[in-house]
């Protein structure tokens, strides 16, 4: 059972720390988020499954719901900051056209 939670860990932190760099490197606000997103809810969730797998945790329940409360609130948070960077004016860089033009009303002034 502590081989599976360390590999777990591992993979973990793995993910959170791609998700660190996905953060710092890429060009602008949608891939930033999409990195912190995604990565970042699967290396959370790996990392408390193995912390719940070791034990040293006393609270599954507790361990269980956090997992949970990531899950459903890491997606909605996302797709609100990214409709709020979109609409603000956001640049979409590595994107050939805009899929969203005509579907929400867009600023013109870019952030930086």
């Amino acid at each position: 059972m502590i081989v599976v939670a360390m590999v777990l860990m591992t993979l973990g932190t793995a993910f959170v720390l791609a998700a660190a760099i996905g953060v710092i490197r890429l060009r602008d606000p949608l891939q930033r988020m999409h990195s912190a997103t995604k990565a970042g809810t699967l290396g959370t969730a790996l990392l408390i499954l193995g912390a719940l797998l070791t034990g040293t945790i006393d609270r599954t329940g507790t361990g269980l719901l956090t997992l949970i409360f990531l899950l459903i609130t890491l997606p909605l948070v996302a797709q609100v900051l990214a409709r709020a960077s979109y609409v603000s004016g956001s640049r979409l860089e590595g994107i050939g056209s805009d899929p969203l033009d005509g579907e929400l009303d867009r600023t013109d002034e870019m952030l930086r």
